[in-house]
């Protein structure tokens, strides 16, 4: 094992033969998918037009968002809209504002909360800041199902909200004027897992046909595409890591369908540009890897305003203005993570050789760290980066201006981690202050003296619920390749048939390679790998391997290596490589 790193179980996914798919396709992407799908799955994982969408009206209390949207277009009232931070939040709020323009709103305006000032949701204090624009509606994109107090500030104030949200519902839910959330109790919409940017968008499709009805469209004010905006969809579903169901597949694949015509809003083929991607070529790891986190970096970093108005603007100089400005802000974000990451790194090491000395004492079930200086808006991707290196639930702290903690938490597969925060604050009131969010990811905030008496609540909670074998990280492979099938056709015959994502994953498999030659690369935190089958003259493969360091990969030796395929295109030649995930020696951790 490369030293200081969980092991890993290799586990292959069994294909059943039951599936039946045409003979047509790649024999390997046909062992895929017959270890993804259902037999009723099959004809519509081929099939990935709109008419598949599942219906508007199947989502609980749309019609009422609907009413209420359409009858502030025709009356020209301010529709105000309130965001999130993150690239969800953006696509979101970028996509409702575009829209609601297009169906001939008179004003739209939008407001995103300061993520380091107000924090997460329709605050009050976010709602005091919105009455100051004089809306007549409030609508919340990606926030706003826990936002209990803010709803009745602004209906207090005789200003209606209309909430979309795709977050976890607490106990209470917020008395406005309409809820829309797939995760709503007694909500039949067959696909939970749309994001904040899915759920807005149809919203946006259901107020068109509410305006329809009351015949709001005319020659001068011709009916809107909706479609046009399903980049934005694409790119906030991808961005939010929600599962890839059939649904979202759709959504995601109209998309980047639309981006490699050329048909994407200015500031996102910005965005490709700036990140040397070609969106002619766009897929979905596109999205999540290099146009995300240059959206998202200005939320962390600074205003996501800035995010926003790159997706808003139709003039590509303008545009590409915001993208570069966007770059830098990722550039330092990535420093800012790099050393976070080491210190955090430095902080493992000193637990793991203290427990070490003690045969008896084992690594926690849950990790909780903190180092005073720590960038708020980073620590959710350093929350990531432990619970994968170590397969952990984490939570991740860092000290904002008045002294109070907030932490971003990342779970493992069978742990719901906004379920343990609340059983927490059922067990401790007063010890959280506040929390939110997924089975996967979570926010909370909690003042400096608690933070012990919560990382060790967290860690009982964790104990009760994920036994030891839990703890080990399985890897799910698609099984070996032949040394023959490594090649650029399969590369792209998989990357074509994306888009993959969570819970429909990208096929992975696994062999046993020579490692020749380790290349570090991206000043040492990445390595280019020169790979052989163990006794084959065959020309070596090219690896590369993300995030480890050059002393974890020994060349001359034999390890297992689980990869996936990719497609590098270089100075106008395309070529298969090696994306290598994991890699350890053949022998027993």
């Amino acid at each position: 094992m490369p030293p200081h790193m969980t092991p890993r179980e290799i586990r292959r996914r069994q294909a059943d033969s039951q599936i039946r798919l045409p003979d047509s396709l790649h024999p390997v992407l046909r062992r895929v998918l017959q270890a993804r799908l259902r037999p009723d799955e099959a004809s519509d994982a081929l099939t990935l037009e709109l008419s598949r969408l599942h219906r508007p009206d199947l989502l609980h209390g749309i019609d009422e968002a609907a009413a209420k949207l359409a009858e502030a277009i025709t009356r020209q009232a301010h529709i105000l809209v309130v965001g999130d931070f993150d690239a969800d939040g953006a696509t979101s709020t970028a996509l409702v504002v575009r829209s609601l323009r297009a169906m001939g709103a008179g004003k739209v305006s939008y407001l995103v909360p300061n993520r380091f000032e107000y924090g997460y949701g329709l605050t009050p204090e976010i709602v005091a800041l919105a009455l100051q624009q004089n809306p007549d509606l409030l609508l919340t994109v990606d926030n706003g199902i826990t936002s209990i107090d803010g709803v009745a500030t602004a209906e207090a104030a005789g200003v209606p909200v209309v909430v979309t949200d795709h977050h976890l519902p607490g106990a209470q839910l917020p008395q406005a004027a309409a809820l829309v959330n797939p995760n709503l109790p007694g909500c039949g919409f067959p696909s939970r897992h749309l994001a904040g940017v899915g759920v807005a968008f149809y919203v946006m499709s259901a107020t068109r046909r509410e305006l329809e009805r009351l015949e709001w469209f005319h020659e001068a004010r011709p009916r809107p595409n909706l479609a046009r905006y399903l980049d934005l969809v694409a790119l906030g579903t991808v961005a939010d890591v929600v599962p890839l169901d059939h649904n979202n597949r759709i959504l995601v694949e109209q998309g980047l369908r639309r981006i490699r015509q050329g048909a994407a809003a200015p500031g996102l083929l910005a965005l490709f540009a700036v990140a040397g991607r070609n969106p002619r070529q766009a897929v979905s790891s596109d999205l999540g890897f290099a146009i995300a986190p240059r959206l998202n970096a200005a939320g962390r970093l600074d205003d996501m305003s800035v995010g926003i108005e790159c997706l808003l603007c139709d003039d590509p100089i303008q545009a590409r203005q915001y993208a570069e400005e966007l770059d830098l802000l990722n550039r330092e974000r990535r420093e800012i993570e790099q050393s976070m990451s080491e210190e955090a790194r430095q902080q493992m090491l000193l637990l793991t050789e203290r427990l070490g000395r003690s045969e008896s004492v084992r690594l926690p079930s849950a990790l909780v760290l903190f180092e005073a200086g720590w960038h708020q808006g980073v620590i959710g991707i350093l929350a990531g980066r432990i619970k994968e290196r170590w397969h952990r639930p984490t939570v991740v702290f860092a000290e904002d201006a008045d002294g109070m903690l907030k932490g971003s938490g990342r779970s493992i597969p069978g742990f719901h981690l906004r379920d343990a925060l609340e059983i927490i604050d059922a067990r401790e009131p007063g010890l959280i202050t506040r929390f939110g969010g997924h089975a996967m990811a979570a926010g909370l905030s909690l003042p400096r003296a608690h933070l012990e008496r919560f990382g060790k609540a967290f860690v009982d909670v964790v104990r009760e619920q994920v036994s030891e074998a839990d703890l080990v990280g399985v890897i799910m492979s698609d099984g070996p390749l032949e040394p023959g099938q490594i090649d650029l056709t399969l590369a792209e015959t998989l990357r074509d048939f994306g888009p993959w994502g969570q819970q429909f994953p990208e096929p992975l498999f696994d062999n046993l390679f020579e490692i020749r030659k380790v290349t570090p690369m991206g000043q040492g935190r990445h390595q280019r790998l020169e790979l052989g089958f163990p006794g084959s003259a065959a020309p070596p493969l090219e690896g590369v391997m993300f995030n480890t360091r050059e002393d974890e990969l020994p060349a001359g030796r034999v390890w297992w290596l689980a990869y996936r395929l990719g497609v590098n295109h270089f100075r106008g030649l395309s070529r298969c490589q090696l994306m290598v995930e994991h890699a350890s020696p053949p022998e027993p951790a």
